[in-house]
């Protein structure tokens, strides 16, 4: 038996030097397309490009996929404003859709949980606080945008302060990954970029600005008193 371990695990070993050859391989000999390239391939297609670019980013986002790889795809293909107004009107669409589902599907299951604490925190949270309550939460770049959405769907939130929200809070990190994947085809001037630059960084200021006026300080808990004997 730990004869058979070791060929098992020498032929593993093996086989993953054979793919990473082979890869390699590919790498060097077979020509990868610049972003310049990726980017004249797109405009020969003309309209198809953006409409294909608007269904997939808006369908695909409703599962786990992240936003980023298609907000690079949308500005290496079709450029920063075409790409940000695209990226921007997928994701309200993928977040209605999202926040629809959830509701349709799961609601009912949280609302029988909701007298439990972290559910009941994070619906108060949301219903509570409207547009900057989901704003503040889209601001956050580790927090996954289809769980997100799911979890607005099945709180108490309702669907238009979600999608503005939404709308709002994404709009700084789609115009920066935007952008930066616009500016690999050379094709932007630098001018443009320093605009969206100072414009996404003057949003981002003015947005936490605000939540933070909106954020209500929370008092410390007073220790509970223990009664006084009787008598």
């Amino acid at each position: 038996m730990p004869y058979r371990g070791s060929v098992s695990g020498r032929t593993k070993l093996v086989l993953a030097l054979a793919v990473l050859a082979v890869l390699t391989a590919v790498a060097v000999w077979v020509p990868i397309p610049g972003p310049a390239q990726w980017r004249q391939w797109a405009a020969a297609t003309g309209p198809a490009t953006p409409i294909v670019l608007l269904a997939a980013y808006a369908l695909l986002t409703v599962a786990p996929i992240p936003r980023t790889v298609f907000n690079l795809a949308a500005g290496l293909l079709v450029g920063s404003v075409a790409g940000v107004a695209i990226a921007l009107v997928a994701t309200t669409i993928a977040a209605g859709l999202s926040f629809g589902l959830a509701r349709l599907l799961g609601r009912d299951l949280v609302t029988r949980h909701l007298h439990r604490a972290p559910v009941r925190v994070v619906n108060e949270r949301l219903s509570g606080g409207g547009v900057a309550a989901v704003l503040s939460l889209r601001l956050i770049p580790v927090v996954p945008f289809a769980p997100l959405s799911y979890l607005c769907g099945v709180s108490s939130v309702r669907l238009l302060p979600y999608l503005a929200g939404t709308a709002l809070g994404s709009v700084p990190g789609t115009i920066a990954v935007v952008v930066f994947a616009d500016a690999l085809t050379g094709d932007t001037p630098p001018a443009l970029l320093a605009c969206y630059a100072v414009f996404a960084a003057a949003g981002v200021a003015g947005l936490l600005r605000v939540l933070r006026r909106r954020t209500p300080a929370v008092a410390p808990e007073e220790p509970a008193r223990s009664a006084a004997p009787a008598g």
